[in-house]
């Protein structure tokens, strides 16, 4: 029987939403392709995790359960998701298009000879044959792609799938796992920013301020219209550049890639490469006082006024509407 192998990211004990999106995705495929579907997950403490990767749509987890595990350290999570490959012989391979996903994917393509399709938006199964669909040219358009072997692999861009609906009695095989955990490189220390926020990949809901901010001093604006949302907060690559706030907030071609049910550009022009960050967000409302400013060519609604006027009113609006929902 076929068989599809996803890789489930961890972290502090508990698997990203991404990942729990590509199993779901697994499961969807399966019923098309005729194939069982087998998750990954290396760490340390992930034998747990197990039920609910099964709740998803896992019919067996492959752990690599080790304390040595609990950094992520790219040569050894290649080595147990290669191993991991080499015994299970899966005809597709999934992994969230994360930070981990990133950089983990394409070493493990290199390693197995798979090919990859890579910030996939879209899988279908035509005629027995798995197609994806992924963005290029910076969001400006979108190409179907086909694989001429096997293992097929391809990365799946958070948010964009949507979850299957959970099945806790679900009946699980759980597989342990072992590798080496030597490495050339390991970690020795995590620092960790911009504690208590969402994280930018995962966010439903993103607040995002450009240089109309006029300045640091003004992005709280933005930072209390996020938090009265209860979202995320962004950032354009000029407010990055200018040194307004850190690079890991930034949404873009050269920074993250995001695709929220509700994205809010504040002071945004809409540069191209902003644009090829955000385009796949569900609602997109701009805040703008220019009327001819890009972003109001791709918003779904647009509030053409002073973001310094609009932005007090919206996060009392956004206050007071949560209160009364309790």
């Amino acid at each position: 029987m076929a068989l599809i192998l996803t890789f489930a990211e961890a972290r502090d004990g508990r698997l990203r939403r991404a990942s729990l999106e590509v199993v779901s995705e697994a499961r969807r495929l399966a019923g098309a392709l005729g194939a069982t579907v087998e998750t990954v997950v290396v760490g340390a403490g992930v034998t747990a995790l197990a039920g609910e990767l099964a709740a998803q749509g896992a019919d067996r987890v492959r752990v690599f359960d080790d304390a040595a595990l609990a950094a992520y350290a790219t040569e050894v999570y290649a080595r147990a998701l290669a191993q991991a490959m080499a015994a299970a012989r899966p005809q597709v391979v999934l992994l969230p298009f994360t930070a981990m996903g990133k950089d983990l994917a394409p070493r493990v393509a290199a390693r197995t000879g798979a090919g990859l399709a890579s910030d996939c938006v879209a899988l279908e199964v035509k005629d027995g044959r798995l197609v994806a669909r992924r963005p290029v040219y910076a969001g400006k358009a979108v190409t179907s792609v086909e694989w001429s072997g096997e293992p097929r692999m391809a990365t799946l861009r958070p948010n964009v799938f949507a979850l299957g609906p959970q099945d806790a009695s679900r009946p699980v095989e759980v597989v342990p796992g072992a590798v080496d955990a030597t490495a050339r490189a390991r970690v020795v220390r995590t620092t960790a920013t911009a504690q208590g926020r969402v994280p930018l990949s995962e966010a439903q809901i993103i607040v995002s301020g450009g240089r109309g901010l006029k300045g640091p001093e003004n992005f709280h604006l933005v930072e209390s219209l996020a938090e009265a949302l209860g979202g995320a907060v962004g950032a354009s690559r000029a407010v990055v550049d200018a040194g307004w706030v850190d690079h890991q907030l930034q949404v873009g071609q050269t920074g993250r890639t995001v695709s929220p049910s509700l994205y809010v550009a504040v002071g945004i022009s809409g540069a191209i490469q902003h644009l090829a960050g955000m385009s796949s967000s569900r609602c997109v409302v701009a805040i703008n006082k220019d009327p001819d400013a890009p972003i109001f060519k791709v918003a779904d609604y647009g509030v053409l006024g002073d973001l310094f006027e609009v932005l007090p009113q919206l996060t009392e609006a956004a206050k007071a509407h949560r209160a009364a929902r309790g």
